[in-house]
């Protein structure tokens, strides 16, 4: 049996609310938040301590997303749309008003912003001419996460309709309709160097999808609660769940076991529903977030 010894390195606080939103800056070093308080902050790894303020928007932002090849970050604004900031100069460059809905999720690709909403809604946002392209309705209920698999051309989101729907990522033209969930998919991600797409939500239950045919390969009782989240490592070989029953969960991407289970209890971990988790391509260590308004950074040696 793998040994996996965990350390909690920091535990860092400043957002006033319940932090929604996590993503690594396109210098892995670095990291943002995102708050139901609407501050942006980065972090760095190396120096953890003190975090900058990037924004502050008038709404919680629950959508976060770095622009690599610009080193832009993307804010998604709750009931207004997208900030696009340029993170060499720390200045907003544009925005364009969305929605009034929630804004759950943001992904790049190319030259095409992913925007998904409360209201069923993927808007495809042309970062060069910084207009919208398309409004592509899904469902009458949230679209909650999305993840793309550039190398094999799939775009995929998870929504409130307890499905996971997969698109063409160059035509956005439907491809499958996944109805294994019995409640809301809030976790979804592509396993990198693996033909396995994995879905968590609502029902505590993990899905691994054949991404060849996308099927359905294996069903896990994961978490207690609601699987609020997912994250790979870089060389895809381990996966984290991150779930409201306040734990963090490592797994075996191959054979699908259970590793680590990192919560309050045994490691010091959040006291309150875990939003996010963020396996970093830094240092690989991995970056948590919680309705407790702390971030935590967990070193895990194998």
């Amino acid at each position: 049996m793998l040994k996996i010894q965990v350390n909690k390195l920091y535990t860092l606080t400043g957002h006033n609310d319940c932090i929604y939103a996590l993503a690594e800056a396109p210098d892995p070093r670095y990291f943002f938040t995102g708050s139901g308080d609407g501050m942006v902050v980065a972090w760095d790894l190396d120096n953890p301590a003190d975090g900058r303020l990037v924004a502050k928007v008038g709404h919680s932002v629950y959508a976060l997303e770095v622009d690599i090849e610009k080193n832009h970050l993307i804010i998604g604004h709750n009931f207004e749309g997208i900030h696009v900031i340029d993170l060499e100069n720390q200045k907003e460059l544009w925005s364009v008003n969305l929605t009034s809905q929630s804004i759950f999720d943001i992904k790049i690709f190319g030259n095409d912003i992913f925007v998904a909403t409360a209201d069923g809604v993927i808007t495809v946002v042309d970062r060069i001419k910084r207009s919208v392209r398309k409004h592509i309705k899904i469902s009458e209920k949230s679209v909650r996460v999305l993840a793309i698999d550039p190398s094999r051309n799939y775009l995929a989101a998870g929504l409130s309709d307890h499905s996971v729907k997969v698109f063409d990522l160059q035509t956005l033209q439907p491809l499958h309709s996944l109805n294994a969930h019995t409640n809301s998919v809030f976790a979804l991600g592509f396993a990198p160097n693996a033909k396995i797409m994995v879905s968590g939500g609502r029902d505590a239950h993990l899905k691994i999808w054949d991404t060849s045919d996308f099927s359905l390969k294996e069903s896990i009782v994961a978490h207690m609660y609601a699987i609020n989240y997912l994250s790979f490592r870089e060389d895809g070989r381990y996966f984290v769940t991150c779930s409201m029953d306040k734990s963090i969960k490592v797994w075996d991407t191959e054979t699908l076991k259970l590793l680590k289970v990192i919560d309050k209890a045994r490691y010091a971990g959040h006291g309150t529903s875990i939003n996010k988790v963020l396996w970093s391509t830094y240092n690989q260590q991995i970056i948590s977030i919680s309705d407790d308004r702390k971030i935590s950074i967990w070193n895990l040696e194998f």
